[in-house]
């Protein structure tokens, strides 16, 4: 008798009628400002495309050019024949960007995070770890036989305690681990806390830092430039798959030591097919365009003032904070409910977002994540606000 499928079968019935259930709706083209579904055209309010280099034309053309000379794939890991000479020149581009002695490219950053964990620490090591991190940063801590501590998230005095708890223990190394940017609450680490706390008890700091490099901090070089403590974090891991193109790929960005030992231990990193070429190139196209996009930084910025600031008039409860991503509350019991419908009627209204409930987010915190990107005119702020209040009534 087949239990399993009837067990899965009844879950999946159980998840909808909570609400919980996730629809995946197709896009008929490019990712963009403006998608085109099933449904008809729709303004994006939900990728991760700060800068609006998904669907950037030079960035396609640098891709398709590299099809033509490079290939479609590689057939390969990294140190068997997975290695082209561009692949390098990323990774140094990467590093320099940064401020970085070296990176070291995985297919996405969740491999980069589920592999330097084990490839660094060891039972005699000791992570400390905020509540609020990633799964993929939760998932290769696991992986790792180092002691775990957590802390409340954000909450430097829980910080101070665990650290503390750690050095009497006896931990060898101890590394402190955060998003820079805490992606369901748009919300910054508080990165120079958290390094004043590492020198005094002569930690590491390793800062994922996917939802901010390419566009946080003055010339997009993510949440330690924000904070001005660039030389003060050791380990910094990030996407390609956001700002920087929004493709695939994600990459470690260390010092030396740390990059060559990941390439000799970092199991998704030995045991994966290395970056498509295509992707390696419009990767490199779009990290050149972001290092010169000031005026974008700064008209994603604006948008996303201007956002808060509408929503509030509205009258909607959104988390406070000045990144792109912008959490929309909806509390209770009943929010998970509430807020899939908004935005189930805010696609017919042609806004497309997504609403977050458990298990992403916790219980009676469910949400609308809407995010900005460079591409959103004012007048598109104006009609996804717009949206909101008559999908609300």
């Amino acid at each position: 008798m087949d239990t399993l499928s009837a067990s899965i079968r009844q879950t999946l019935q159980e998840l909808k009628d909570q609400g919980l259930y996730k629809e995946e709706r197709e896009i008929l083209g490019r990712q963009g400002p403006t998608v085109q579904t099933r449904t008809g055209t729709a303004l994006n309010f939900c990728a991760n495309n700060y800068l609006g280099l998904a669907g950037d034309e030079r960035v396609a053309r640098a891709a398709g050019q590299a099809l033509e000379k490079f290939g479609f794939g590689m057939s390969s890991v990294r140190f068997i024949c997975g290695t082209q000479d561009q692949h390098r020149e990323l990774e140094k581009e990467i590093a320099d960007f940064v401020g970085k002695p070296d990176s070291i490219l995985f297919s996405s950053c969740f491999d980069a995070n589920g592999g330097i964990f084990e490839a660094l620490f060891t039972a005699a090591d000791a992570i400390v770890s905020d509540q609020l991190n990633h799964a993929s940063l939760i998932d290769g801590i696991r992986l790792s036989k180092a002691a775990r501590y957590r802390y409340a998230n954000a909450d430097m005095d829980d910080l101070r305690t665990q650290l503390q708890a750690a050095r009497d223990n006896g931990a060898r190394h101890i590394v402190i681990v955060t998003d820079g940017v805490f992606s369901m609450d748009g919300s910054f680490a508080p990165l120079d806390a958290i390094c004043d706390l590492a020198e005094e008890f002569s930690t590491l700091v390793m800062v994922d830092d996917s939802h901010a490099t390419g566009f946080v901090g003055a010339t997009g070089r993510g949440t330690p430039e924000l904070f001005g403590v660039a030389d003060r974090v050791d380990i910094i891991t990030g996407t390609l798959g956001k700002a920087l193109g929004g493709a695939s790929g994600g990459f470690v960005a260390a010092s030396q030591e740390i990059v060559d030992l990941l390439r000799q231990k970092a199991r998704p990193y030995l045991f994966s097919n290395t970056l498509a070429p295509m992707v390696v190139a419009g990767s490199r196209e779009a990290l050149r365009i972001a290092k010169d996009a000031d005026a974008e930084r700064r008209h994603l910025t604006d948008m996303s003032a201007l956002f808060r600031q509408l929503m509030e008039e509205a009258g909607f409860d959104v988390l406070p904070g000045s990144h792109p991503i912008h959490a929309v509350m909806f509390r209770g019991e009943d929010g998970a409910t509430e807020a899939a419908q908004i935005a189930a009627r805010m696609l017919e209204l042609g806004v497309y977002v997504t609403a977050f409930s458990f298990p992403v987010v916790p219980r009676g915190l469910a949400r609308i994540r809407v995010q900005l990107s460079a591409a959103h005119s004012e007048d598109n702020v104006r009609a996804c606000v717009d949206a909101f209040v008559k999908a609300r009534r």
